[in-house]
């Protein structure tokens, strides 16, 4: 199963980190190099290579089964989050995308503890997913208006040294989100640090299935706490 390959946004000096964005449901990547072009006319993260890949077009069962781009299938989006079925090899074989999408960048010279990876709705999911079961530590994990994947299981996905159980995990949720519901964003957390990860949630008052400029701000704050710049050597 093929995509578009990923977009990329180069660091503007000396590469030192790596934040890969994943876009939610029916989006692409492009829908989201807002973010990096925001950040370079503001010079921020001038050592930040950002990468923005691209879901496959897989058939959707909740859109009647016509295709577009998603990381996994989803059949029922109501009810507990915790109680529904799952794409369970949609989910892992996405996984396994940015766990390469991490180990090339790696291979390319930038230390693990230098790459983020994060996202928005079923990429926020996926992220939050890919992150903790990842063999290497990462320097963060972000999860925007979305939820946990595969509840039942994925503790048993993650490596037994457990790299990322330190990594700080930003999450954010609008508190009127009609889609991915605030509940579930705050249940995630809840069930993410009952596990013994470090998390920290934002709700947004007010904020739909979208993100608000507070909450990207806060994003910004996050990442700068966790890539720093490094200058020039």
């Amino acid at each position: 199963m093929s995509s578009a390959a990923a977009l990329v946004v180069p660091a503007l000096k000396r590469h030192t980190s790596t934040v890969i964005v994943a876009h939610g449901l029916g989006d692409s990547g492009a829908g989201w190099m807002f973010l990096a072009d925001q950040w370079r006319q503001q010079s921020k993260f001038p050592e930040t290579k950002f990468i923005f890949p691209n879901a496959p077009a897989i058939p959707i069962t909740l859109n009647m089964g016509m295709r577009m781009p998603g990381w996994y299938d989803i059949a029922d989006f109501s009810g507990d989050w915790t109680n529904r079925t799952e794409d369970e090899a949609g989910i892992v074989r996405s996984q396994k995308t940015f766990h390469n999408l991490i180990a090339e960048e790696i291979k390319a010279g930038i230390p693990s503890e230098r790459i983020v990876l994060g996202g928005f709705s079923q990429g926020g999911a996926m992220s939050l997913m890919a992150g903790i079961t990842c063999q290497e530590r990462l320097g963060g994990i972000f999860g925007l208006s979305c939820y946990l994947l595969l509840a039942g299981k994925v503790r048993e996905m993650v490596p037994k040294e457990n790299p990322n159980k330190e990594t700080k995990i930003f999450m954010g949720h609008g508190d009127e989100d009609p889609l991915v519901k605030a509940q579930w964003g705050r249940q995630t957390a809840d069930k993410l640090k009952e596990w013994g990860w470090n998390v920290d949630l934002k709700m947004y008052k007010g904020l739909g299935h979208n993100a608000s400029p507070q909450e990207l701000g806060d994003l910004e704050r996050y990442l700068l706490e966790r890539i720093p710049d490094q200058g020039e050597k």
